[in-house]
């Protein structure tokens, strides 16, 4: 397995990467007696991971050289991209989404991504990162609560979630509402 740089021509790859990663996640199971969904129903539809990834790359916290995809056989088999976001006035970086195809899930794909992203954004200076996700997966990589560290994510509703790492550059005065850029608000 080779980790890089996503590249341009990575783009519709990463989106099946993302639909393979994501979409158990928002199927809809029918019941015995229930109708199937109605034609126009969106819950046959990509999962918002893919939508976010492609609204990402429009946007100013889009950071190129954060997007990294896990290659295997040349063909892409994870993705997990860095953007840029914000504590109070201090620029940090914001995780996700990370996602590997389903069948190659549990088989350290998403650690060796994992690993390859915090060196890249420790080399690059970058303070700290935040991210909205599973309390079991990433504190293994040094992530934990926000609000030890004086962090609150903007929306509370995800405060037993969103979990923050510390990276070479931290500094203790970087406290406050964190706050993603505009596109994970658009999902």
């Amino acid at each position: 397995m080779l980790i890089r740089r996503e590249r341009a021509d990575d783009a519709t790859a990463i989106a099946a990467v993302h639909r393979s990663a994501f979409a158990p996640r928002y199927a809809h199971r029918v019941d015995v007696g229930e109708s199937p969904p109605a034609l126009g129903d969106n819950r046959g539809a990509d999962p918002p991971e893919v939508d976010l990834i492609a609204r990402l790359r429009s946007d100013e916290g889009w950071i190129p050289t954060l997007s990294m995809v896990a290659i295997e056989h040349d063909g892409v088999i994870g993705h997990l991209c860095l953007t840029r976001a914000a504590v109070g006035p201090f620029p940090v970086l914001a995780l996700g989404p990370l996602g590997v195809l389903a069948d190659h899930q549990r088989s350290g794909v998403g650690s060796a991504l994992m690993h390859a992203a915090l060196g890249a954004a420790d080399a690059l200076d970058e303070p700290l990162i935040g991210v909205l996700g599973s309390p079991e997966f990433y504190p293994r990589f040094g992530f934990v609560p926000a609000a030890r560290v004086g962090i609150a994510p903007d929306e509370p509703a995800w405060i037993t979630h969103f979990q923050v790492r510390a990276l070479s550059a931290y500094d203790a005065q970087i406290v406050g509402e964190f706050r993603y850029t505009e596109p994970f608000y658009e999902l």
